[in-house]
């Protein structure tokens, strides 16, 4: 069962102590998440004001930092509207990335995702379909490229948790109606993060954990880090192993 670990995501640097902002701290953050037992890494680059960007000159440090740091690690990038609000300029900044990451994730409900996820296949970056809804999960249906795509990403976005299981079902219910049988990651974010953490487990899927997902440990508590968060969800796989 793979373990991803999401760095930072589109919080704000006052988030939390450890939120990894710089391409420093995010090269110790994924380093230290690896060594706690992260197989991939996921990352929101930052420019030098700590605003998300996917300007060709804030994505292609980081990704070298990464590389060098850690050559062995697959390393994602994210491309939300959160990054980028206009479709079009998106689709640009990407076009003309100088490095690229293993792989991308793509919000599929998001104008303009498709082309994107075109682009980034023609460009032999693998795919992450992120699907936050049934819709979505149609729109990912409908585009005829998930036999190209590395992975989906069940993402409800839900803030209780059985609504957010709910959601996720019925995603799940889209893709099987489809036959899509590409693998599946499962993760919550804040308050659902851990119970959907373990349902995925459960199912036997892989898992994702990091800062971006949840600032505090299953207990309630401040999370200490991204290390420390791969380490309870790597308890958690390996209790129900």
């Amino acid at each position: 069962m793979r373990i991803v670990a999401c760095l930072n995501g589109d919080r704000r640097p006052e988030a939390h102590p450890a939120l990894p902002v710089s391409s420093e701290q995010v090269v110790a953050e994924a380093r230290a998440a690896v060594e706690a037992g992260a197989d991939e890494i996921h990352v929101h680059p930052r420019d030098g004001a700590g605003a998300e960007s996917l300007e060709p000159q804030a994505v292609a440090p980081l990704l070298r930092l990464l590389r060098a740091e850690l050559p062995d690690v697959p390393v994602s990038v994210t491309t939300a509207l959160s990054s980028e609000p206009d479709p079009v300029r998106r689709y640009d900044l990407v076009q003309r990335w100088s490095a690229l990451p293993d792989s991308a994730a793509v919000n599929l409900h998001e104008p303009g995702s498709v082309e994107v996820c075109r682009l980034l296949i023609d460009r032999r970056v693998g795919v992450e379909a992120g699907v936050w809804t049934p819709e979505a999960a149609r729109i990912l249906v409908a585009s005829g490229l998930a036999e190209e795509f590395l992975r989906i990403l069940v993402e409800p976005m839900q803030t209780a948790t059985e609504d957010a299981l709910a959601n996720a079902s019925s995603i799940d219910g889209v893709l099987d109606r489809a036959g899509l049988d590409l693998p599946r990651l499962l993760h919550g974010r804040d308050r659902t993060a851990w119970p959907v953490l373990e349902t995925a487990v459960a199912a036997g899927r892989g898992v994702r954990i990091g800062l971006e997902d949840t600032l505090r440990d299953p207990d309630g508590n401040p999370a200490t880090g991204n290390a420390g968060l791969v380490e309870l969800a790597l308890a958690r796989t390996s209790a129900a192993a």
